[in-house]
Protein backbone atom coordinates (compact mmCIF):
# COMPACT_ATOMS: atom_id res chain seq x y z
CA UNK A 1 0.00 0.00 0.00
CA UNK A 2 1.06 3.15 -0.94
CA UNK A 3 2.08 5.82 2.07
CA UNK A 4 3.56 9.91 2.24
CA UNK A 5 5.40 11.23 4.52
CA UNK A 6 2.89 13.72 6.17
CA UNK A 7 5.11 15.21 8.90
CA UNK A 8 7.07 16.45 6.19
CA UNK A 9 4.48 18.05 4.31
CA UNK A 10 3.42 19.10 7.63
CA UNK A 11 6.74 20.85 8.36
CA UNK A 12 6.82 22.80 4.85
CA UNK A 13 3.01 23.80 5.40
CA UNK A 14 4.58 25.04 8.48
CA UNK A 15 7.64 26.74 6.71
CA UNK A 16 5.89 28.14 4.34
CA UNK A 17 5.03 31.13 7.00
CA UNK A 18 7.60 30.68 8.95
CA UNK A 19 5.34 30.39 11.42
CA UNK A 20 6.03 27.00 13.34
CA UNK A 21 4.47 26.72 16.95
CA UNK A 22 6.83 25.43 19.62
CA UNK A 23 5.72 22.98 23.04
CA UNK A 24 3.87 24.62 25.45
CA UNK A 25 5.97 25.24 28.47
CA UNK A 26 5.99 27.31 31.90
CA UNK A 27 5.11 30.94 31.53
CA UNK A 28 8.20 31.97 32.95
CA UNK A 29 10.75 29.87 30.55
CA UNK A 30 8.31 29.40 27.40
CA UNK A 31 10.11 30.64 24.48
CA UNK A 32 7.51 30.23 21.63
CA UNK A 33 3.98 30.53 22.28
CA UNK A 34 2.53 30.92 18.28
CA UNK A 35 -0.88 31.47 17.62
CA UNK A 36 -1.61 28.16 15.47
CA UNK A 37 -3.62 27.81 12.02
CA UNK A 38 -3.84 25.65 9.03
CA UNK A 39 -3.06 26.80 5.80
CA UNK A 40 -1.02 29.98 6.37
CA UNK A 41 -0.50 30.15 3.03
CA UNK A 42 -3.34 32.79 3.13
CA UNK A 43 -1.06 35.50 5.12
CA UNK A 44 2.05 35.24 2.62
CA UNK A 45 2.51 38.51 0.68
CA UNK A 46 1.63 37.51 -2.74
CA UNK A 47 2.41 40.55 -4.83
CA UNK A 48 6.08 42.81 -5.35
CA UNK A 49 5.08 46.37 -4.69
CA UNK A 50 3.62 45.38 -1.09
CA UNK A 51 6.27 43.28 -0.35
CA UNK A 52 8.85 45.43 -1.11
CA UNK A 53 7.15 48.11 1.21
CA UNK A 54 7.75 45.49 4.46
CA UNK A 55 4.13 43.78 3.64
CA UNK A 56 2.07 46.98 4.44
CA UNK A 57 -1.09 47.12 1.83
CA UNK A 58 -4.01 48.03 3.71
CA UNK A 59 -4.19 51.74 3.41
CA UNK A 60 -1.37 51.70 0.78
CA UNK A 61 -2.47 53.84 -2.36
CA UNK A 62 -4.63 51.48 -4.72
CA UNK A 63 -3.48 49.44 -7.05
CA UNK A 64 -3.74 45.94 -8.59
CA UNK A 65 -2.96 43.60 -6.07
CA UNK A 66 -5.71 45.03 -3.59
CA UNK A 67 -7.66 42.22 -3.51
CA UNK A 68 -5.37 40.72 -1.54
CA UNK A 69 -4.83 43.67 1.08
CA UNK A 70 -8.21 45.80 0.89
CA UNK A 71 -10.92 44.76 -1.85
CA UNK A 72 -11.92 48.42 -0.96
CA UNK A 73 -9.46 50.32 -2.55
CA UNK A 74 -10.28 49.34 -6.64
CA UNK A 75 -13.07 51.57 -6.03
CA UNK A 76 -10.35 54.45 -5.98
CA UNK A 77 -8.67 52.82 -9.11
CA UNK A 78 -8.46 55.65 -11.74
CA UNK A 79 -8.65 52.76 -14.27
CA UNK A 80 -11.34 51.42 -15.52
CA UNK A 81 -10.43 47.56 -15.41
CA UNK A 82 -7.31 45.26 -14.59
CA UNK A 83 -5.16 42.37 -13.81
CA UNK A 84 -1.77 41.69 -12.42
CA UNK A 85 -0.21 38.53 -12.33
CA UNK A 86 2.63 37.41 -9.72
CA UNK A 87 5.41 35.17 -8.94
CA UNK A 88 7.10 33.98 -5.73
CA UNK A 89 9.87 31.18 -5.03
CA UNK A 90 9.71 30.03 -1.72
CA UNK A 91 11.98 28.94 0.54
CA UNK A 92 14.87 29.10 -1.69
CA UNK A 93 17.00 29.84 1.02
CA UNK A 94 16.90 26.03 1.90
CA UNK A 95 17.47 24.40 -1.38
CA UNK A 96 14.36 24.24 -2.13
CA UNK A 97 13.67 24.72 -5.96
CA UNK A 98 10.16 23.85 -6.58
CA UNK A 99 8.02 25.40 -4.01
CA UNK A 100 6.32 28.77 -5.43
CA UNK A 101 3.48 30.91 -4.52
CA UNK A 102 1.58 31.99 -7.64
CA UNK A 103 -1.15 34.21 -8.03
CA UNK A 104 -3.67 36.60 -10.35
CA UNK A 105 -6.07 39.25 -9.07
CA UNK A 106 -8.33 41.53 -11.50
CA UNK A 107 -11.27 44.12 -11.44
CA UNK A 108 -13.95 46.07 -13.34
CA UNK A 109 -15.44 49.03 -12.44
CA UNK A 110 -19.16 48.39 -12.82
CA UNK A 111 -20.02 52.08 -12.87
CA UNK A 112 -18.59 55.33 -10.21
CA UNK A 113 -19.54 53.53 -6.95
CA UNK A 114 -19.41 49.97 -7.76
CA UNK A 115 -16.63 47.35 -8.51
CA UNK A 116 -16.18 43.51 -8.67
CA UNK A 117 -12.82 41.51 -8.47
CA UNK A 118 -11.59 38.25 -8.41
CA UNK A 119 -8.31 36.60 -7.18
CA UNK A 120 -6.52 33.22 -7.86
CA UNK A 121 -3.80 31.78 -5.35
CA UNK A 122 -1.91 28.34 -5.72
CA UNK A 123 1.07 27.35 -4.19
CA UNK A 124 2.55 24.70 -4.70
CA UNK A 125 4.33 22.60 -2.17
CA UNK A 126 6.72 20.78 -4.66
CA UNK A 127 7.56 16.98 -5.33
CA UNK A 128 7.01 14.74 -2.46
CA UNK A 129 8.68 11.01 -2.35
CA UNK A 130 6.06 8.21 -2.13
CA UNK A 131 7.19 5.24 -0.05
CA UNK A 132 5.28 1.77 0.14
CA UNK A 133 5.17 -0.45 3.48
CA UNK A 134 8.55 -1.85 2.70
CA UNK A 135 9.95 1.92 2.25
CA UNK A 136 10.29 1.11 -1.58
CA UNK A 137 9.85 4.41 -3.59
CA UNK A 138 6.61 3.99 -5.00
CA UNK A 139 6.35 7.20 -7.22
CA UNK A 140 6.15 11.16 -6.35
CA UNK A 141 2.84 13.14 -5.00
CA UNK A 142 2.47 17.17 -5.61
CA UNK A 143 1.12 18.08 -3.19
CA UNK A 144 -0.41 22.06 -3.36
CA UNK A 145 -3.20 24.74 -2.40
CA UNK A 146 -5.26 26.98 -3.87
CA UNK A 147 -7.81 29.60 -3.10
CA UNK A 148 -10.61 31.92 -5.33
CA UNK A 149 -12.20 34.22 -4.28
CA UNK A 150 -14.63 36.98 -5.52
CA UNK A 151 -15.13 40.26 -4.38
CA UNK A 152 -17.55 43.31 -4.45
CA UNK A 153 -17.25 46.88 -3.70
CA UNK A 154 -19.46 49.93 -3.25
CA UNK A 155 -18.84 53.64 -2.60
CA UNK A 156 -20.65 54.66 0.57
CA UNK A 157 -19.34 58.24 0.03
CA UNK A 158 -16.63 59.95 -2.32
CA UNK A 159 -13.86 59.26 0.50
CA UNK A 160 -15.05 56.25 1.92
CA UNK A 161 -15.59 52.25 0.22
CA UNK A 162 -16.39 49.17 1.79
CA UNK A 163 -15.95 45.44 0.11
CA UNK A 164 -16.67 42.17 0.65
CA UNK A 165 -14.88 39.07 -0.66
CA UNK A 166 -16.23 35.61 -0.47
CA UNK A 167 -13.69 32.85 -1.09
CA UNK A 168 -13.41 28.89 -1.57
CA UNK A 169 -10.11 27.17 0.35
CA UNK A 170 -8.60 23.52 -1.03
CA UNK A 171 -5.60 21.99 0.61
CA UNK A 172 -4.29 19.08 -0.97
CA UNK A 173 -1.39 17.52 1.48
CA UNK A 174 -1.74 14.29 -0.01
CA UNK A 175 -0.84 15.65 -3.58
CA UNK A 176 -3.71 14.72 -5.70
CA UNK A 177 -3.24 10.46 -4.40
CA UNK A 178 -6.95 10.30 -2.89
CA UNK A 179 -6.69 9.66 0.57
CA UNK A 180 -3.72 7.94 1.60
CA UNK A 181 -2.81 6.00 4.44
CA UNK A 182 -0.51 7.55 6.80
CA UNK A 183 2.59 6.24 9.28
CA UNK A 184 -0.26 6.86 12.01
CA UNK A 185 -2.80 5.00 10.47
CA UNK A 186 -4.68 7.82 10.02
CA UNK A 187 -6.69 8.53 6.38
CA UNK A 188 -5.94 12.28 4.85
CA UNK A 189 -7.95 13.66 2.14
CA UNK A 190 -7.82 17.44 0.66
CA UNK A 191 -8.92 19.99 3.23
CA UNK A 192 -11.67 22.65 2.43
CA UNK A 193 -13.43 25.45 3.99
CA UNK A 194 -14.84 28.59 2.83
CA UNK A 195 -14.57 32.48 4.29
CA UNK A 196 -15.05 35.77 3.65
CA UNK A 197 -13.29 39.18 3.96
CA UNK A 198 -14.89 42.42 5.44
CA UNK A 199 -12.46 45.64 4.31
CA UNK A 200 -12.88 49.46 4.43
CA UNK A 201 -10.93 52.35 3.03
CA UNK A 202 -11.09 56.31 3.14
CA UNK A 203 -8.91 58.91 1.44
CA UNK A 204 -9.03 62.07 1.83
CA UNK A 205 -6.71 64.83 0.40
CA UNK A 206 -5.57 68.28 1.49
CA UNK A 207 -2.86 71.05 1.80
CA UNK A 208 0.27 72.05 3.65
CA UNK A 209 2.02 74.75 2.80
CA UNK A 210 1.26 74.57 -0.83
CA UNK A 211 1.48 70.81 -1.25
CA UNK A 212 -1.45 68.60 -1.33
CA UNK A 213 -1.11 65.79 1.03
CA UNK A 214 -2.96 62.68 0.65
CA UNK A 215 -4.48 60.43 4.21
CA UNK A 216 -5.74 57.23 3.91
CA UNK A 217 -6.74 54.51 6.53
CA UNK A 218 -8.04 51.32 6.10
CA UNK A 219 -9.47 48.24 8.08
CA UNK A 220 -9.46 44.41 6.33
CA UNK A 221 -10.81 41.51 8.65
CA UNK A 222 -9.64 38.31 6.37
CA UNK A 223 -10.60 34.89 6.43
CA UNK A 224 -13.60 34.90 8.13
CA UNK A 225 -14.31 30.94 7.71
CA UNK A 226 -14.71 27.52 8.78
CA UNK A 227 -12.19 25.37 10.43
CA UNK A 228 -10.41 22.60 8.31
CA UNK A 229 -9.22 19.12 8.84
CA UNK A 230 -7.74 16.62 6.79
CA UNK A 231 -9.41 13.23 8.00
CA UNK A 232 -12.41 12.69 9.83
CA UNK A 233 -10.74 11.46 12.95
CA UNK A 234 -8.64 14.75 13.19
CA UNK A 235 -9.08 18.19 15.18
CA UNK A 236 -10.53 21.10 12.75
CA UNK A 237 -7.85 23.73 12.97
CA UNK A 238 -8.51 27.53 12.50
CA UNK A 239 -7.86 28.93 9.22
CA UNK A 240 -5.93 32.57 9.37
CA UNK A 241 -8.68 34.78 10.27
CA UNK A 242 -6.74 38.29 10.50
CA UNK A 243 -7.25 42.03 11.68
CA UNK A 244 -5.13 44.25 9.63
CA UNK A 245 -5.38 48.21 10.47
CA UNK A 246 -2.97 50.71 8.63
CA UNK A 247 -2.68 54.58 7.60
CA UNK A 248 -0.78 56.33 4.52
CA UNK A 249 0.33 60.05 4.21
CA UNK A 250 1.63 60.82 0.96
CA UNK A 251 2.85 64.26 -0.34
CA UNK A 252 2.71 65.48 -3.96
CA UNK A 253 6.32 66.93 -3.82
CA UNK A 254 5.71 68.68 -7.03
CA UNK A 255 4.80 68.13 -10.00
CA UNK A 256 6.96 65.24 -10.84
CA UNK A 257 7.95 63.77 -7.19
CA UNK A 258 5.50 61.86 -4.81
CA UNK A 259 6.81 60.22 -1.17
CA UNK A 260 4.42 57.76 0.58
CA UNK A 261 4.69 56.99 4.23
CA UNK A 262 2.69 53.52 5.21
CA UNK A 263 2.21 51.63 8.45
CA UNK A 264 0.45 48.43 9.00
CA UNK A 265 -0.46 46.30 12.62
CA UNK A 266 -1.81 43.00 11.81
CA UNK A 267 -3.11 40.71 14.68
CA UNK A 268 -4.57 36.74 14.08
CA UNK A 269 -8.18 36.33 15.26
CA UNK A 270 -7.10 32.86 16.34
CA UNK A 271 -7.11 31.72 20.31
CA UNK A 272 -3.48 31.65 21.31
CA UNK A 273 -2.65 28.12 22.28
CA UNK A 274 -3.56 27.91 26.54
CA UNK A 275 -0.59 26.35 29.36
CA UNK A 276 -1.53 22.88 29.83
CA UNK A 277 -0.60 19.92 32.37
CA UNK A 278 -2.34 16.88 31.28
CA UNK A 279 -5.97 17.66 30.52
CA UNK A 280 -5.65 20.59 32.73
CA UNK A 281 -5.06 24.10 31.55
CA UNK A 282 -2.89 25.93 33.88
CA UNK A 283 -2.87 29.83 32.45
CA UNK A 284 -5.09 31.21 29.69
CA UNK A 285 -8.38 29.41 27.86
CA UNK A 286 -9.60 26.48 26.40
CA UNK A 287 -8.63 27.04 22.28
CA UNK A 288 -11.51 24.60 21.24
CA UNK A 289 -14.00 26.91 20.34
CA UNK A 290 -16.23 27.63 17.32
CA UNK A 291 -14.68 30.56 14.76
CA UNK A 292 -16.79 33.65 16.35
CA UNK A 293 -16.27 32.88 19.27
CA UNK A 294 -12.35 32.00 19.02
CA UNK A 295 -12.16 35.91 17.43
CA UNK A 296 -13.61 37.28 19.93
CA UNK A 297 -11.38 35.02 22.66
CA UNK A 298 -8.18 36.24 20.66
CA UNK A 299 -8.12 39.51 22.18
CA UNK A 300 -8.21 38.15 25.96
CA UNK A 301 -6.99 35.30 26.07
CA UNK A 302 -3.43 34.33 25.72
CA UNK A 303 -1.62 32.73 28.95
CA UNK A 304 0.61 35.82 30.17
CA UNK A 305 -1.83 38.06 29.82
CA UNK A 306 -2.33 41.53 28.16
CA UNK A 307 1.53 41.76 27.75
CA UNK A 308 1.38 39.03 25.76
CA UNK A 309 -1.59 39.75 23.87
CA UNK A 310 0.97 43.10 22.69
CA UNK A 311 3.38 40.87 21.63
CA UNK A 312 0.58 39.24 18.98
CA UNK A 313 0.85 42.19 16.70
CA UNK A 314 2.59 42.54 13.71
CA UNK A 315 3.41 45.96 12.37
CA UNK A 316 5.20 46.57 9.08
CA UNK A 317 6.22 50.10 8.26
CA UNK A 318 6.78 51.17 4.53
CA UNK A 319 7.53 54.41 2.18
CA UNK A 320 7.49 54.81 -1.57
CA UNK A 321 8.69 57.13 -3.85
CA UNK A 322 7.44 57.98 -8.00
CA UNK A 323 8.75 59.87 -10.05
CA UNK A 324 6.33 61.07 -12.55
CA UNK A 325 4.14 58.03 -12.05
CA UNK A 326 6.48 56.15 -13.93
CA UNK A 327 9.13 54.82 -11.39
CA UNK A 328 9.05 54.01 -7.92
CA UNK A 329 11.44 52.70 -5.20
CA UNK A 330 10.55 51.06 -1.98
CA UNK A 331 11.60 50.21 1.29
CA UNK A 332 10.22 48.63 4.33
CA UNK A 333 10.78 46.59 7.22
CA UNK A 334 8.22 43.96 9.29
CA UNK A 335 8.40 43.00 12.58
CA UNK A 336 7.13 39.80 15.01
CA UNK A 337 7.85 39.24 18.29
CA UNK A 338 10.46 36.57 19.21
CA UNK A 339 7.63 34.40 21.08
CA UNK A 340 5.28 34.61 18.28
CA UNK A 341 7.33 33.67 15.35
CA UNK A 342 10.61 35.86 15.67
CA UNK A 343 9.77 36.94 11.55
CA UNK A 344 12.24 40.51 11.72
CA UNK A 345 12.82 41.82 7.93
CA UNK A 346 13.85 44.56 5.73
CA UNK A 347 12.53 44.37 2.15
CA UNK A 348 13.68 46.69 -0.74
CA UNK A 349 11.48 46.91 -3.91
CA UNK A 350 11.50 48.98 -7.65
CA UNK A 351 8.60 49.46 -10.22
CA UNK A 352 8.22 50.61 -13.73
CA UNK A 353 4.96 51.76 -15.34
CA UNK A 354 5.05 51.64 -19.10
CA UNK A 355 1.63 53.51 -20.55
CA UNK A 356 -1.17 50.75 -19.72
CA UNK A 357 1.75 48.36 -18.91
CA UNK A 358 3.69 47.64 -14.83
CA UNK A 359 6.37 45.53 -13.68
CA UNK A 360 7.05 45.69 -9.97
CA UNK A 361 10.09 43.86 -7.83
CA UNK A 362 11.13 42.96 -4.02
CA UNK A 363 13.72 41.75 -2.56
CA UNK A 364 13.69 40.56 1.05
CA UNK A 365 16.62 40.98 3.66
CA UNK A 366 16.22 38.81 7.37
CA UNK A 367 16.38 41.59 10.47
CA UNK A 368 17.23 38.36 12.74
CA UNK A 369 20.98 37.01 12.73
CA UNK A 370 22.96 34.35 14.00
CA UNK A 371 20.35 31.52 12.14
CA UNK A 372 19.51 30.48 8.53
CA UNK A 373 16.53 32.59 7.95
CA UNK A 374 13.94 30.43 5.16
CA UNK A 375 13.12 33.56 4.04
CA UNK A 376 16.18 35.02 3.24
CA UNK A 377 16.79 36.32 -0.33
CA UNK A 378 13.13 36.23 -1.23
CA UNK A 379 11.85 38.01 -4.25
CA UNK A 380 8.90 38.49 -5.84
CA UNK A 381 7.74 39.56 -9.34
CA UNK A 382 4.51 41.30 -10.44
CA UNK A 383 3.27 42.36 -13.87
CA UNK A 384 0.62 44.09 -14.23
CA UNK A 385 -1.99 45.99 -17.16
CA UNK A 386 -5.16 48.61 -16.55
CA UNK A 387 -7.87 49.46 -18.86
CA UNK A 388 -8.17 53.41 -19.46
Amino acid sequence: MIKIEIGLLLVLISLSSALKAGDDVDLSGRELNAVRTTVPFLTIAPDARSAGMGDVGVASTPDLSSQHWNSAKYLFMKQKAGGQISFTPWLKNLGVNDLYLAYASGYFKVDDRQTISAGLRYFSLGSIQLTNNSGDEAGTSNPSEFAFDLGYGMKLSNNFGAGLLLRYIRSDIAGGVGAVDSPDGMEYNPGNSVAADLSGYYEKTFEISGMDVESAFGINISNIGFKMAYSESDDKEFIPTNLRLGGRGTLQIDEYNKLSLMVDLNKLLVPTPPITSGDTIKAGKDDDVGTFAGMIQSFYDAPAGGKEEFHEIMYSVGAEYWYREQFALRAGYFSEHATKGNRKYFTVGVGLKLNVFSVDFSYLVPAVNGRNNPLDKTYRVSLGFVFE
